[in-house]
């Protein structure tokens, strides 16, 4: 009989102990203020608003995030475009309510993934980890940056991320998290830097993105 594979034993381990420690927590648990993410800076670095993509109600509903930004930026030229999604959810007591893996969701929207990794990336607030996915639709083809993100730290795993939430949960009594997604498109070129240069783009945009997004979520 083949070995069954850890990671199908840990997964499903891990997800029932963060959902009994979230539960467990769930009297005592310090609920912050729903940040205002209509407020986020119009403009911030060498960013500017282009404007705002509005959230289908259906996408929201399924979501069931307490806040959403949902907008393009120009970089320093009007070929340097960015698209900013960040989901944040107030609490992860509800198991439906829980930051949505862009590995799903992109797929389900017909998105094909190319390539995938991870980026380490240097910030004034902090070095994160963002997973990198070069994902193409037909004749369209972007570079997708996201990573989780709570009061305590950034993670680019989606189990790295339940880890975290259940071992905060039981040292600060709170479960926010936020899903932050950047999308820069990519063009077709005959020298193949196309891909290089929306990810140069993509990063520019998250080092200027995660210090401002410290400053408007809620800290501990």
């Amino acid at each position: 009989m083949p070995a069954i594979p850890k990671l199908w034993i840990a997964a499903p381990a891990l997800f029932i102990v963060q959902a009994l420690v979230v539960y467990w927590i769930g009297g005592t648990e310090r609920q912050p203020a729903v940040p205002y993410l209509s407020q986020f800076p119009k403009s911030f670095g060498p960013w500017t608003q282009l404007r705002e993509d509005p959230t289908d109600d259906a996408v929201r509903a399924e979501l069931g995030a307490d806040a959403i930004l949902s907008r393009t930026y120009l970089g320093g030229s009007p070929q340097t475009q960015g698209s900013v999604f960040v989901a944040w959810f107030q609490t992860q007591r509800a198991g439906a309510r829980q930051p949505h893996s862009p590995q799903v969701c992109l797929p389900a929207t017909g998105w094909v993934p190319e390539s995938t990794g991870e980026l380490h990336i240097q910030t004034s607030a902090g070095p994160i980890t963002a997973n990198r996915y070069i994902v193409t639709q037909k004749t369209n083809r972007a570079v997708v940056l996201y990573w989780y993100q709570t009061p305590r730290r950034v993670t680019s795993g989606e189990w790295e991320s339940k880890f975290w939430v259940a071992a905060d949960a039981l040292r600060d009594h709170r479960t926010d998290t936020s899903l932050v997604r950047i999308v820069t498109w990519s063009s077709p070129k005959r020298d193949g830097t196309g891909d290089a240069e929306a990810t140069h783009a993509a990063v520019q945009l998250a080092q200027d993105l995660y210090p401002e997004l410290r400053h408007q979520l809620p800290g501990l």
